[in-house]
């Protein structure tokens, strides 16, 4: 299955193992609770399902790599103990508590949260004195003489022998005990959460042109070359960094990322030409409403990949609008929760900026808490810190206008509040204007065409995107999919069946 669907069935699985019946009990009994064993290729994204799964779940999360791991280290050190058996003191072996257990207890403590996710990578490639002891705890849930504390659910990953000769086989034994859930690369899924975490449109473009390069790993007499979706994300983030420091972005830097030479210089030709054909047809002009009629005669003469290009760079200024407008209407709402809680709890013996201080000292408790628990992903951490500093700026604002209280104060706050609304406005109304004149652009030179399934296809991979257009009522992007994809859809499922 793809990562989309294990990272659902993962989640699924630990609210069903955390669930319990009027009494407290466990719906499924932990000797039922099968460890979750996760088989794919290296580098697709094993180990970020994870975090996402128990943010989801809000639940506390420890990961391993067990391949760092002694046995000693894993089970613990034994020591001697004395013991009384039938009147009898004799010296028994006894071990340390083991160091994966005890950082459960650690993050527990560290957190506050009694359930998580006990998350061990690497589980099929562990050295010969350590084996048995990862047997026993996928058949037992312990290391050594220490259980996993009860509320923690066991997920394990593992690479298939292809791709690491360390690789031991599980028996039938352990993995009839086991839950396993194959994975596979699956470049529209990863697009998915591409766009939400803000990959670089040239990567993402390029992708769409050569799908076959998303996963590549090949054996030569050379060693290993691979492409993987972790070098795609890790490239992305680099790319961005280098562009904001005005530094050179070539296939030496690109190598050091995507460990397949062939890609990697074909990528840097891509991402050369990209943007060239950033700055050749004027992208942010057309999105803005400028004419275009000589980039219509440009485009018309380009080869494919060229006009495939121009699609995702008009796609990727869309996006970037729309992601605007969307973070602007999340720090608007969550500014607007402060102001309502306190309304509700309005003193009028107060200074509306000291009251105001203390709520805005809630949400940095609530924030802090969420972080330190890892329940926060970057867009919501970078929401609550534009949500704090706006609150942070009104108390200044307060001070200036001196000791305001009551009515007066929180009018004052209202007035303050407006702008933040004027703001997303201002971003939304920026955003509809800008998926319309991309639609002006793609109607002139794209009409009806492939371009446009792709650009449809595209919005309707991207959260942000989706979620605007509940809002934002496009008449061209309802139609356009109502017609377009429903065409291509229809003309891909007359292919199979031909096919067939």
């Amino acid at each position: 299955m793809n990562i989309k669907r294990a990272k659902q069935e993962i989640i699924d699985a630990v609210e069903a193992y955390l669930s319990k019946d009027e009494y407290g009990d466990w719906l499924i009994p932990r000797v039922r609770q099968r460890p979750i064993l996760l088989l794919g290729a290296p580098g697709i994204g094993k180990t970020q399902i994870m975090e996402q799964a128990a943010r989801e779940c809000g639940v506390a999360l420890v990961a391993y790599s067990i391949t760092h791991h002694t046995r000693q280290s894993a089970i613990g050190l034994p020591f001697i103990s004395k013991k009384q058996y039938g009147g009898q003191e004799y010296s028994v072996t006894e071990y340390t508590m083991s160091e994966i257990v005890a950082s459960v207890y650690d993050k527990m403590e560290e957190t506050g949260l009694s359930e998580g996710i006990l998350f061990i990578d690497e589980i099929n490639c562990v050295s010969e004195t350590l084996a048995p002891a990862m047997l026993q705890f996928l058949q037992c849930k312990t290391f050594g003489n220490h259980a996993i504390p009860e509320g923690w659910v066991i997920v394990a990953a593992g690479n298939p022998p292809e791709y690491n000769k360390s690789v031991r086989d599980f028996d039938v034994v352990t993995l009839d005990r086991v839950k396993k859930i194959p994975v596979e690369p699956d470049l529209d899924v990863w697009k998915e959460y591409a766009y939400k975490e803000g990959i670089h449109p040239a990567i993402l473009s390029y992708l769409n042109l050569r799908n076959s390069y998303f996963y590549k790993m090949e054996t030569t007499v050379e060693g290993r070359k691979f492409a993987t979706p972790r070098g795609w994300e890790d490239l992305s983030r680099i790319i961005q960094v280098y562009e904001q420091l005005k530094k050179t972005v070539d296939a030496d830097l690109i190598l050091q990322y995507i460990q397949h030479p062939k890609i990697a210089r074909d990528f840097a030709s891509y991402y050369d030409l990209y943007q060239k054909y950033q700055a050749d047809y004027q992208v942010e002009a057309i999105l803005r409403g400028e004419s275009f009629d000589r980039m219509l005669a440009k485009v018309a003469h380009a080869s494919f990949d060229e006009r495939m290009s121009v699609v995702h760079l008009l796609l990727s200024g869309v996006r970037k609008a729309i992601r605007r407008a969307m973070e602007q209407e999340a720090v608007t709402e969550k500014v607007f929760e402060v102001l309502k809680d306190l309304k509700m709890n309005l003193d009028e013996t107060e200074e509306t900026a000291a009251a105001l201080e203390r709520f805005t000292s809630l949400l940095e408790t609530e924030r802090e808490k969420k972080k330190k628990q890892e329940l926060l992903d970057h867009r919501e951490d970078v929401i609550y810190k534009e949500s704090i500093r706006i609150l942070g700026s009104y108390q200044e604002e307060l001070r200036l206008k001196g000791a305001l209280k009551g009515e007066e104060g929180f009018d004052t706050l209202k007035a303050l509040f407006a702008r933040e609304k004027e703001a997303y406005e201002a971003f939304f109304t920026e955003a509809g204007e800008t998926l319309e004149h991309a639609f002006d652009f793609f109607e002139a030179a794209f009409l009806n065409s492939q371009e446009l399934v792709v650009f449809l296809s595209e919005l309707n991979t991207d959260w942000n995107s989706i979620e605007f257009l509940k809002e934002y009522d496009c008449e061209r992007y309802y139609r356009y999919n109502k017609e377009l994809l429903f065409e291509d859809r229809s003309a891909r499922i007359k292919k199979r069946i031909e096919a067939l």
